[in-house]
């Protein structure tokens, strides 16, 4: 799941102590959306905050309806044959994320063997901020 916060900081702090485990800075990749991202891999949780002055997506989201739940991963076995029921059905693209294995490697601590997302368009899934990846681990 991704939580838009205001305070990335304490956010962090709040779900590392309410979840355990460890929140993996992730901001490296996400600064061009104009966010800082932290992940608890184990808990399944993305922390996503507004690097301010961008007008990103998270901050018109947190200006419009406050922090709170953007979004739900949903792992699959084939993500590009989803991308395609999903153009089937008029579901369009926000963003396309992908990684390579010198990225994984580097900032992902090597525990992925594939890493692709479509983050696809909420107001063709009746307001859901839906992401269909194949995550698959090593």
């Amino acid at each position: 799941m991704v939580i838009a916060v205001k305070d990335l900081d304490k956010a962090v702090e709040t779900y590392s102590r309410l979840l355990g485990g460890t929140f993996h800075d992730m901001s490296a990749g996400a600064d061009s959306y104009g966010v800082r991202v932290f992940i608890n891999w184990d808990a399944g949780v993305e922390l996503c905050s507004p690097l301010p002055g961008r007008n990103s997506y998270i901050e018109q989201i947190i200006n419009k309806r406050g922090e709170g739940l953007v979004g739900v991963v949903f792992c699959v076995d084939d993500v590009d044959e989803a991308h395609a029921r999903a153009k089937e059905l008029g579901i369009g693209v926000v963003a396309l994320v992908e990684y390579d294995q010198d990225y994984i490697a580097r900032h992902l601590g090597g525990r992925f063997r594939k890493y692709k997302e479509y983050m696809l368009k909420s107001a063709d899934l009746h307001g859901v901020g839906a992401i269909v990846g194949q995550i698959e681990p090593k």
